[in-house]
């Protein structure tokens, strides 16, 4: 089986030493507003910021097909990549940026993982857990449902600006 991207490499404009921002999520309408596409979200933030990002357009399973056609078309080292995904081990309204850490369990990274042989990139996990401690219900099942109204609202008006202001300390963004 013989999967292909439509990359749009010459739309983005990098420089070797510049940040390669991907978020990660499900191609479509029917999955925009899932948990698991809270790294298609933040991209959009950014882009609203005027930050150069990408969103994958395939499923997040086969995510590092994706990611690595990208790597290797911009000749970008690793430690330039940032992964923007839903962290099921976080509560809603946190997050974490780290390098080579991540969660448990994460299809989408394990795909960068393996088609990078690497862990040695930037995370962006932002927690999507909003589940009442006695009604869990399997992870698999709640990251492909939709952010409640109230929450993609404070997704957008607290969280983002969040992560974003501290992007900018981090990664020396303007």
């Amino acid at each position: 089986m013989t999967t292909t991207f439509n990359l749009n490499i010459t739309k983005i404009h990098y420089n070797f030493s510049m940040l390669l921002i991907v978020g990660l999520g499900n191609p479509g309408i029917k999955y925009q507003n899932n948990r698991h596409n809270v790294g298609h979200m933040f991209v959009d933030y950014l882009i609203k910021e005027k930050i150069k990002a990408v969103k994958t357009d395939c499923f997040m399973n086969v995510s590092g097909i994706f990611v690595n056609k990208l790597i290797r078309n911009l000749k970008l080292e690793t430690k330039n990549l940032i992964i923007i995904h839903d962290d099921l081990d976080i509560p809603l309204g946190k997050f974490h940026i780290q390098f080579a850490s991540g969660p448990q369990l994460h299809n989408g990274l394990e795909s960068i993982e393996q088609h990078l042989k690497t862990k040695d990139f930037w995370r962006i996990r932002i927690g999507v857990d909003n589940r009442l401690p006695d009604r869990k219900i399997p992870g698999e099942t709640y990251t492909l449902q939709n952010f409640s109204v109230d929450e993609k609202k404070l997704l957008e008006t607290e969280i983002f600006p969040k992560i974003f202001a501290q992007m900018k300390l981090d990664f020396k963004m303007l």
